[in-house]
């Protein structure tokens, strides 16, 4: 089993998911008590949040490309960045890294193209909704349509996750507001939705949706498991 690199805090709300979530797909394929080879480099997302804020990205990146460097060094064989926002600076962390990196939107678009589906909506802060690290890696990589709600809904979103979410506050009310929003963007031809924030999960989930609702954090956490198995 190799070990998995993860590069949390950003929010700790969602990285606990992650932890979670591994150690339950290693025990359901190896059995007993088997559980995940894992280090983690937990960042503190204050500082992230502040350098985001300000548009600093070179800044985060070199943040994000020494908790990399620390994990290599570790042991690790393979990084997770937990979070989908700062996949914008995915390419500087794996060079940092020297080691493969897991790309959340590689295990995301697998999994929607493998469902035979070719356009999705997609939920996220505004960084992601609204810049092209995302949307343009699934549309080159993976032939995705991406569609994204209209710019009103894109900042109900947006604060949902980082004055609520990312603070561990779940309301209904929000969640009433996000299911609004996913029912928006089927009406517009999405055929599934993506919670292209990994503290999105924690608001709603397939359950919540007529259309198959895409949660990265659990397709990233799986198919980490399976590259480290070897599957």
């Amino acid at each position: 089993m190799q070990v998995i690199g993860l590069i949390g805090g950003m929010s700790w709300e969602s990285t606990l998911v992650y932890y979670r979530l591994i150690n339950e797909a290693v025990r359901e394929k190896l059995g007993g008590f088997h559980s995940a080879r894992i280090l983690m480099y937990s960042l503190d997302f204050h500082e992230i949040e502040t350098l985001q804020r300000l548009d600093q990205w070179e800044e985060a990146a070199a943040v994000l490309e020494d908790a990399a460097g620390r994990l290599a060094r570790g042991g690790a064989d393979l990084i997770l960045i937990c979070t989908n926002t700062m996949h914008k600076v995915a390419d500087q962390v794996r060079a940092a890294a020297k080691i493969p990196l897991l790309h959340i939107a590689d295990a995301l678009g697998e999994q929607v193209t493998g469902m035979g589906l070719t356009r999705v909506g997609l939920l996220g802060t505004r960084f992601t909704m609204e810049q092209d690290f995302f949307k343009v890696r699934l549309r080159q990589a993976h032939g995705l349509d991406v569609l994204v709600p209209e710019a009103g809904s894109r900042r109900i979103v947006h604060d949902i996750i980082y004055d609520e979410l990312c603070q561990g506050q779940v309301t209904e009310a929000s969640k009433q507001a996000l299911l609004g929003i996913i029912r928006d963007l089927e009406a517009h031809g999405a055929e599934g939705v993506v919670l292209g924030c990994t503290e999105l999960p924690l608001l709603v989930g397939q359950a919540d949706a007529s259309v198959p609702i895409f949660d990265t954090t659990a397709i990233h956490a799986r198919k980490a498991v399976e590259i480290a198995l070897g599957e």
